[in-house]
């Protein structure tokens, strides 16, 4: 029972603290249900679908194969597949963490990792078409153009500032879920 209790300490207290919200000032905890409501029907919209893809990636793609493309020796492809894999996506960013851990799990290497959720994060197709029909395509061609080399960049940066047994830990994390 404590276990339970440290585990959704945070939830708990959140629950607390908007309760009394509600208690003290109506108006604003009645919003706030409002927003954790449309959030959870957003996640249940969300979630379902990126656990189907995670379930058939897991299923379909061997480890082998992925240590091949993604892996520690998959140079230029590993880093086009995950940027590919990012921009393609959908969904708010929180889903690129399970699929995230899929890929720890199938020995993808660590900064490709970091490229598709940096790509998924910021070259997403449907956001460079947003960008393009609001702010004009020189901007977004201007955005994208400096976004690749910094997410690339920023990847192996934080892959060497990393010592292995960080990564190791990391690994071995997504392995025990």
């Amino acid at each position: 029972m404590m276990n339970i209790l440290k585990r959704y300490r945070m939830f708990l207290f959140l629950v607390i603290v908007n309760a009394l919200i509600i208690v003290f000032i109506p108006d604003v905890g009645l919003k706030t249900i409002n927003i954790t409501w449309n959030n959870t029907l957003e996640m249940l919209s969300v979630i379902p679908p990126i656990f189907i893809m995670l379930g058939l990636l897991d299923v379909w793609v061997q480890r082998e194969t992925m240590i091949r493309f993604m892996g520690e020796k998959s140079g230029i492809i590993g880093i086009v597949i995950a940027f590919l894999m990012g921009s393609a996506a959908a969904g708010p960013l929180y889903g690129a963490f399970p699929v995230a851990g899929v890929l720890l799990k199938k020995g993808a290497k660590f900064s490709n990792i970091l490229i598709f959720i940096g790509a998924w994060s910021t070259t997403k197709i449907p956001l460079l078409l947003f960008e393009a029909s609001s702010l004009g395509w020189k901007f977004m061609l201007t955005r994208f153009l400096i976004d690749i080399p910094g997410i690339i960049i920023i990847a192996y940066v934080i892959e060497k500032l990393m010592n292995k047994d960080e990564r190791t830990l990391i690994y071995d994390n997504a392995l025990s879920l």
